[in-house]
């Protein structure tokens, strides 16, 4: 994996984490929605890149 996708990945996740967070205090439960669905989509494609390395 490039360190250009690890950052992007983890910063995915870090932005979805937040949302989730802003969505929880402000009650706005679309909001949080987003934030987990983001997290997700940034741990499954660091999970992706994580096993295309280990196939090298």
């Amino acid at each position: 994996m490039s360190g250009t996708d690890k950052i992007k990945n983890a910063t995915e996740k870090v932005v979805g984490t937040g949302k989730e967070a802003v969505g929880k205090v402000t009650d706005n439960p679309k909001l949080e929605a987003e934030g987990k669905a983001d997290h997700t989509k940034g741990s499954l494609k660091q999970a992706g890149e994580n096993v295309k390395d280990a196939l090298k």
